[in-house]
């Protein structure tokens, strides 16, 4: 866990997060490379990225004490980085980073509710920085955006050839996790004033 904004204030604390976690990714792509060449396994991380009001300071007692952050948006974050493997994502981030941060490729992932909270959430994973996302990429967030539309509109049929179309042209596992929620959610019948909000089980 890292965090920023304490001890010393920092403006832009959730642009460096989201830039920290992409540097992330990149240097653990690297590292793939040389441990293939090693024989050693392959390896992944996810990270999760939130923003919010927390405890921060000396915690602990006289036996064993630390400088750190406690607090729900703390255990959000968490959350987050938990449910990365969900969406074959490397990296999600909450609303509140997402909605103040600039210079940044995102593609909203969906709305969700965590275990234990109530309130939902959009989702988003960082792609890139800003001009550095080859333009197939941001064609194809864009194609997602449009898929996403008709689920909200509960366009069951249109929207799972929507997502369809879009994992045989690149099989990530955030289609896969829709064209098997439409299954489900089409056999359903769900209140007015449904959302699309997916409520996630497990930690």
């Amino acid at each position: 866990m890292a965090f920023w904004g304490a001890p010393i204030d920092d403006k832009n604390h959730r642009g460096n997060a989201v830039l920290a976690a992409l540097n992330m990714q990149r240097i653990t792509e690297g590292l793939k490379v040389v441990f293939k060449q090693e024989g050693l396994p392959e390896v992944n991380i996810g990270v999760g990225v939130n923003t919010g009001l927390m405890n921060v300071g000396d915690m602990g007692s006289s036996y064993r004490r630390s400088y750190t952050v406690l607090g729900d948006a703390v255990n959000l974050g968490s959350r987050l980085e938990s449910i990365t493997k969900f969406y074959g994502a490397k990296i999600l981030i909450g609303e509140d980073t997402f909605d103040h941060i600039e210079g940044f490729v995102c593609r909203f992932m969906d709305r969700i509710q965590v275990k234990g909270k109530e309130e939902a959430i959009r989702v988003y994973e960082p792609i890139g920085l800003e001009g550095e996302v080859d333009k197939s990429v941001l064609d194809e967030i864009n194609q997602y955006d449009q898929a996403y539309q008709l689920y909200l509109k509960q366009d069951w049929a249109g929207a799972q050839d929507a997502f369809r179309l879009l994992y045989e042209k690149n099989p990530l596992k955030l289609y896969e996790v829709y064209i098997e929620r439409i299954d489900d959610l089409k056999l359903q019948t769900l209140p007015s004033e449904w959302d699309g909000t997916f409520r996630h089980t497990s930690k």
